[in-house]
């Protein structure tokens, strides 16, 4: 494949934005509406539909997202010594349609297997598109910030549109009167593949504009693969098949997630560590810079990620007053999925705004005290939905409106943490391990994940048969706690500033 543009000609745009940034937006816009449309079903359906215990439902809901972001370090991982960037995301998508397709032919008997395809086809489609994004930029290049800055809006923006969309077709409260009940969650499911599609043919036919950007280190400058070396490919797609079982297996039976988690973990720590050994000791500062925002992003998304378990089924029983404003009817189920990616695409500009103002004023804070910052938000925002209990009456009925303000705070935070994360692995990374990094950036997301059901699963109501206002109380004690969580790791991360930067050496 004859490669139209050499990789310092991609790197030396005008403007603010690289127009192969465009396309990477748009196709990862369309996944992430897979994804997260998903997300936003996979607690609500094993309750309502495959009728598990809350508790379950919710250490479910963290050994299925664990085992989605983990699989990205295997991915990234895999991306690096093999396949390449464009080869492992085109696969990803290829495995996330099938999941998504067996899931819309039938949900309840096909639930594991449809979950299996998808967690393995995330894996290797997700941190190869964010790694390609860096790759558009030359190291130092200030615009990078922006890039991803607006890379995630698109993120934000499939996430608005299959975080609503999804779970309201399943509950009849979109299309109702056009899907017969007995196959809205088929539908729900199904159009998830569709906008998987969407986002595969946009890749394909745009990729031609990456030059030699996230090729296979076995192929040449155009396209051609080394002999001898097209059976290593070969390998990994057959071993990603072939570990569909396995997962079906782990992810169905949760204890076998607790075994899988306290290996990979320590085995992609062991790995670092080696890796670390055979770079400078420049590099290897700015790696040690890189795993203290990774574990402490851990926490972040422990606490963050009740947005897809306890928070699903807090707003299924306990926001049944549906007016959002006392003018809007929403979904409460599609608000909590949708309403923290509104407020990240409304808000995000604004805040970069804010970065660039307080920047020309040298008031602006650096990356280390931005995450703690990050933490505050998170905590104040968890304390807002713990304020909810004092606004509900007295069938344990909380106001949307409280909830949704605690998820504007909630997007403070994220917009403090998530896109500059991204950013600064590519930053810190050598180039030789941009996808493993990536890779455990996610990894860390999987054990926030991991954390989030452990933690949901235990602030559920203990009461036999409880009542909604058992469940209000229950969960709003637990969102206290974890507020304080946020709190302690906000101020602590602000303390070691210092330290960090230290390390970080150079870099911003």
């Amino acid at each position: 494949m004859q490669q139209t543009q050499t990789i310092d000609q991609i790197q030396t745009f005008d403007g603010k934005y690289p127009k192969q940034l465009w396309y990477l937006f748009f196709s990862e816009m369309w996944e992430r509406f897979c994804f997260y449309g998903m997300r936003g079903m996979l607690t609500f359906f094993m309750v309502n539909h495959l009728f598990m215990e809350e508790k379950q439902a919710n250490l479910q809901y963290g050994a299925t997202q664990a085992f989605v972001y983990a699989f990205t370090f295997i991915g990234g991982l895999f991306a690096d010594k093999i396949l390449g960037f464009r080869k492992s995301l085109f696969w990803g998508g290829l495995l996330m349609i099938t999941g998504s397709l067996i899931l819309a032919y039938d949900p309840k008997e096909f639930f594991f297997l449809g979950l299996s395809f998808n967690i393995i086809g995330t894996g290797f489609f997700k941190p190869n598109i964010s790694t390609m994004v860096g790759a558009l930029y030359k190291e130092g290049d200030s615009r990078r910030d922006a890039g991803f800055s607006l890379f995630y809006s698109g993120i934000n923006i499939g996430a608005l549109l299959g975080g609503y969309a999804c779970v309201a077709i399943g509950k009849g409260a979109l299309l109702g009167s056009m899907v017969p009940e007995a196959l809205r969650w088929n539908v729900a499911f199904g159009l998830a593949a569709v906008v998987m599609t969407i986002s595969l043919i946009t890749f394909v036919y745009t990729r031609s504009t990456l030059g030699p950007i996230g090729l296979s280190p076995f192929q040449t400058a155009e396209g051609k693969t080394e002999d001898g070396k097209q059976w290593y490919e070969y390998v990994v797609y057959i071993g990603a098949l072939a570990a569909i079982p396995l997962i079906m297996m782990m992810v169905a039976n949760t204890e076998y997630t607790d075994m899988f988690m306290y290996i990979i973990g320590p085995f992609s720590l062991l790995y670092l560590v080696y890796e670390m050994t055979r770079h400078s000791a420049a590099e290897a500062k700015k790696l040690a810079a890189a795993l203290l925002f990774i574990l402490f992003s851990v926490v972040f998304w422990a606490i963050f990620e009740q947005a897809g378990g306890s928070l699903s089924l807090f707003a299924a029983n306990n926001l049944s007053d549906k007016m959002l404003g006392g003018a809007l009817t929403l979904d409460p189920n599609g608000v909590n999925n949708a309403a923290n990616s509104l407020f990240v695409i409304l808000f995000a500009p604004l805040i970069g705004l804010l970065w660039v103002w307080m920047s020309g004023r040298k008031m602006e804070p650096n990356t280390v005290v931005k995450f703690g910052l990050g933490f505050l938000f998170l905590g104040i925002a968890f304390y807002a939905f713990y304020a909810c209990r004092f606004f509900a009456n007295e069938d344990g009925v909380a106001s949307l409106d409280v909830f949704t303000i605690a998820y504007f705070i909630v997007t403070l935070g994220e917009l403090c943490l998530s896109p500059i994360g991204l950013s600064i692995m590519t930053k810190l990374s050598p180039a030789r391990l941009q996808g493993l990094m990536m890779g455990m950036w996610f990894l860390a997301s999987a054990y926030g994940q991991y954390v989030a059901g452990l933690f949901g699963a235990s602030i559920v109501s203990v009461a036999t048969n409880p009542t909604p206002m058992d469940k209000l109380l229950s969960y709003t004690e637990g969102y206290k706690q974890f507020a304080l969580y946020a709190i302690i790791a906000g101020v602590l991360l602000i303390v070691i500033s210092p330290l960090v930067r230290k390390l970080m050496q150079e870099v911003k």
